[in-house]
């Protein structure tokens, strides 16, 4: 973890995230979706964010490519370089929860310590932890990006799944098998887990 650099003091305004969350009549949190490549996230996390915008919420969906575009464009696939996209990405979603938005994540994320360090910057009680328990077959079966194809075929090293582990979850606040749950379903189940 990064340290705080000599003479940086954090400031605090007249607008707290108490106020946001009256003024926009919803409670933040971190919807963090995590799961195998081709699991659903981002498709779920898509989805919810529709059904959210629609019943009024203000919402937005931090998802692995985009972020990987921009803000973390200069980090690889290596172990040290995944936490600190994790790491990141925890830091922009407790910002955006401190503005009253209810962020929805959509990142593999396989290593619980670096989800265990995204909840404790988030915070425990904002951070609902979404697990995609898919199986890697059927994962492997969508593959709409190739990637499972090109691990298996070396050219992508380290892929999660294939040459490099996925830890599951141990208590996650909510756990769907996208093989045997419609989208919608999916939607719903995390719907009232807020």
């Amino acid at each position: 973890m990064n340290s705080i650099p000599q003479n940086i003091v954090k400031t605090q305004g007249a607008v707290f995230r108490e106020d946001r969350e009256r003024l926009l009549n919803q409670t933040a949190s971190t919807i963090w979706i995590t799961g195998l490549s081709a699991s659903g996230k981002s498709t779920i996390a898509y989805a919810l964010e529709r059904a959210l915008f629609d019943k009024g919420r203000l919402c937005y969906v931090l998802d692995g490519d985009n972020v990987r575009h921009g803000l973390n464009c200069n980090l690889g696939f290596s172990a040290e370089d995944r936490t600190e996209n994790i790491r990141r990405v925890a830091e922009v979603a407790k910002l955006m929860n401190d503005a009253g938005v209810i962020v929805i994540t959509a990142f593999i994320s396989p290593f619980a310590k670096d989800r265990e360090l995204a909840r404790d910057a988030i915070g425990t009680e904002t951070f609902k932890e979404i697990y995609l328990n898919t199986p890697i077959e059927t994962c492997e079966g969508r593959d709409p990006k190739g990637l499972y194809r090109k691990a298996r075929a070396g050219e992508i090293k380290d892929f999660t799944g294939v040459q490099s582990p996925y830890e599951a979850p141990e208590f996650p606040s909510l756990v769907i098998d996208t093989s045997r749950c419609h989208i919608d379903e999916a939607v719903q189940r995390i719907l009232l887990q807020l």
